[in-house]
């Protein structure tokens, strides 16, 4: 039997309105009320009672396609669906629960990088709160300790992966273009690959880059399947389906194939019954035995070392863009939608005004927060507890600040805090992922930036609008009555309600 594992990336970015923790209403989600309902409706409940369809169309089970798939989901999607859906959030969690034993102890949950930022553009400090809060996030639901954490759009460079090791993460997932060279563990021989040549039928041992021999594992995914999947309509047919599958393997032991989840329903419609009638009924009549990386791992340890694609200047490199990192930075020629003659030349001013107010904020953080915290940037990795349990705020108080605060000292810690969350939140990947500036995601981010203004005025630090505002001036939206990026902040963000109608 050829192993095959399936991992589906389910993610959609926070939406609530930093000021009344809501989601408005999003017009291009009609009729819903907004994305993640639409998203939900059409991927996320469907795949958990999944339908499983004879050819005559008669309906002979249902399934939960989470139990036979690798998966994971974003941290603040799954916030999400725990109040708006609990009875898919739960499906979610006992999916992972049911195939732990099915797995040899493995489950098919992993942890992903909290705010989906792209981290190897975070600095030192935000890159590991990144990674500490959805290492978190995961213990917290899934009530275990997980194997792997998934990159954002699979973005990664040495000074990531080492961050991953130091947090004893077994193995990462990453895009067959980002492999550089392989060579047999115990050789001297490297040897260069690129997607074509690449096997990624194996497991590949990626050392830390201080030389201390401390190792991760990367699984790279086979391009070619996971292309038909995603983009090639693979999905009208499950039979169709297996045969390519069985087609990109060859003779090899293990076929690795990774999607965004929301392929499965959202983006083809009825992917999810097609994913399910290939788990329960094809995969093992064309010779494949459903597993997981974890369980995979256990019987085939690697015996391949890798060093991966440093990118431009070492900034790393991704699974959806073709020049590094450039999508979330620059006017790389990446994007999705927009009319003809857009640029995306907003990219790069937007990040440069982001990474300033970051930068000022967490200075004046690190300031004030020495007054009230022992440790203020430990104090900020460990405030996961709070944005999980808003009751733990007293504990998280008791062990984080220093000793006798007034209550007033404790407000101000927590806001400082809160000061933070919304900073890390600016960083979410979907604000440069698509064609205009002022999209709905690129809005989002801006909100977030509002908020971290708003709260340095609150707590009497000083406030960098002015210079932040002249940075995002530079930054010009496609549509032109819509100006510049400080046009649209003060006329969308400063300028909009902070309470719902």
């Amino acid at each position: 039997m050829t192993a095959l594992i399936i991992h589906g990336h389910f993610y959609q970015p926070p939406r609530e309105n930093p000021w009344t923790g809501r989601i408005e209403r999003e017009a291009g989600a009609a009729p819903f009320h907004d994305w993640n309902e639409r998203i939900h409706a059409e991927c996320y409940a469907p795949n958990a009672v999944a339908k499983i369809v004879a050819e005559d169309g008669r309906i002979t089970g249902v399934t939960n396609n989470y139990e036979h798939i690798s998966f994971n989901f974003g941290p603040t999607l799954l916030s999400w669906l725990e109040t708006h859906h609990p009875d898919t959030y739960r499906r979610v969690l006992t999916a992972d629960a049911t195939s732990i034993p099915q797995r040899s102890g493995h489950g098919n949950a992993i942890a992903q990088a909290y705010g989906h930022a792209i981290l190897p553009l975070c600095n030192d400090h935000d890159l590991l709160t990144q990674v500490a809060w959805g290492l978190a996030d995961f213990r917290h639901r899934f009530k275990r300790d997980p194997e792997s954490l998934w990159l954002p759009e699979t973005a990664c460079n040495d000074r990531t992966l080492s961050v991953l090791i130091e947090q004893g993460l077994r193995y990462v997932i990453l895009a067959p273009n980002q492999a550089l060279v392989v060579r047999q563990i115990g050789t001297e021989q490297w040897t260069e690959v690129n997607e074509e040549t690449l096997d990624t039928s194996q497991p590949y041992v990626y050392e830390h880059m201080d030389g201390s021999g401390r190792s991760i594992v990367i699984f790279f995914y086979n391009a070619s399947a996971s292309k038909a999947v995603a983009f090639e309509k693979a999905l009208t047919s499950s039979q169709r389906l297996a045969e390519h599958f069985k087609r990109s393997v060859g003779d090899h032991a293990m076929l690795s194939i990774a999607t965004d989840g929301e392929t499965y329903g959202h983006h083809f419609k009825f992917g999810e019954l097609c994913l399910a009638h290939l788990l329960t009924t094809e995969a093992a009549s064309f010779g494949f035995e459903l597993t997981n990386y974890g369980e995979y791992l256990d019987n085939h340890p690697p015996r391949l070392s890798v060093k991966i694609q440093h990118g431009i200047s070492g900034e790393g490199s991704s699974w959806s863009c073709v020049h590094g990192l450039g999508r979330w930075s620059r006017d790389c020629g990446c994007h999705t939608g927009g009319d003809e003659g857009w640029n995306q030349q907003w990219r790069e001013p937007l990040r440069r005004a982001l990474e300033f107010l970051r930068d000022a904020a967490a200075e004046e953080f690190s300031a004030a927060g020495s007054e009230v915290f022992r440790n203020p940037w430990e104090a900020r990795n460990a405030y996961i507890q709070v944005v999980l349990d808003e009751d733990s705020r007293f504990e998280f108080l008791r062990i984080q600040a220093r000793p006798n605060l007034s209550q007033t000292e404790e407000r101000q810690a927590l806001r400082l805090m809160e000061m933070q969350r919304y900073s890390l939140l600016m960083f979410t990947s979907c604000g440069w992922f698509f064609s205009e500036l002022s999209g709905i995601e690129t809005l989002q981010v801006l909100k977030y930036a509002g908020r971290v203004l708003e709260l340095l005025t609150e707590l009497g630090l000083r406030s960098p609008r002015d210079e932040f505002l002249r940075l995002l001036s530079r930054a010009r939206s496609n549509i032109e009555e819509n100006g510049t990026g400080a046009d649209i902040f003060r006329k969308l963000i400063e300028s909009a309600p902070r309470v719902l109608a």
